[in-house]
């Protein structure tokens, strides 16, 4: 019979290969956005014309908005795991990372920066939360970046808005794309162990995100 773990006070540690691997992850991703936003090879090479202090401050915005929005998805896992007293472990897949960035450069994109790998004794419903922890976060980073787009629209800066919009339309598709319940997406964990909490979840941020992201095409 498997011993039920319980929630303890989180105490995160991190090797310096996993941490290696977030800053990797994390800068590739920041790469692969900004290349992506900017419409793929055509508008990379338009970037590096246009002086370094432009190319910087388009890696910048796709490191705080697209880059945090997949590092801090992860480590919601993480945390989440470690509460339940799980081993957890954040391993980047450099040749995603890799496809990411190449993928970018041909005007679309394909991410998968790496996984979270936890080992331990997990109920169904403990489970359903370590995987809920990652579109959770996106879901309250995407409402922080609200005040910044409204703020920036009001006072006419265009910077403070961009990062806004690029940051809630962003975390918005990445809460609604990772609970869509098909192979090994967060939704397909979450709807095993509660299909009311999966229906609750992924209905209103898959609406709101087809509002904001491709009606309105906020980010874009």
């Amino acid at each position: 019979m498997s011993r039920v773990a319980h929630p303890r006070s989180v105490s995160l540690q991190f090797s310096s290969r996993e941490l290696l691997d977030l800053l990797v992850a994390w800068l590739a991703l920041g790469i692969a956005f900004m290349v992506f936003f900017a419409g793929g090879a055509g508008g990379a090479l338009g970037l590096l014309s246009s002086g370094p202090s432009t190319l910087i401050i388009a890696l910048v915005v796709s490191l705080v908005t697209a880059g945090i929005g997949f590092l801090f998805h992860e480590l919601g896992h993480k945390v989440s795991a470690v509460r339940f007293n799980n081993v957890a472990v954040f391993r980047a897949d450099y040749g995603m990372l890799f496809v990411a960035v190449m993928s970018a450069f041909l005007g679309f994109l394909f991410a998968a920066p790496g996984a979270v790998h936890h080992r331990g004794p997990l109920t169904d419903r403990q489970h359903g939360l370590v995987a809920l922890a990652g579109p959770a976060v996106n879901l309250v980073l995407a409402a922080l970046f609200v005040p910044a787009l409204v703020l920036g629209s009001v006072l006419n800066l265009e910077l403070v808005a961009l990062v806004g919009s690029r940051g809630l339309a962003v975390n918005l598709f990445l809460a609604a794309f990772n609970l869509v319940p098909l192979g090994p997406l967060d939704g397909s964990t979450v709807l095993d162990w509660s299909k009311l909490i999966w229906f609750a979840l992924f209905l209103p941020t898959a609406a709101v995100t087809v509002v904001v992201v491709f009606v309105f095409r906020i980010g874009f």
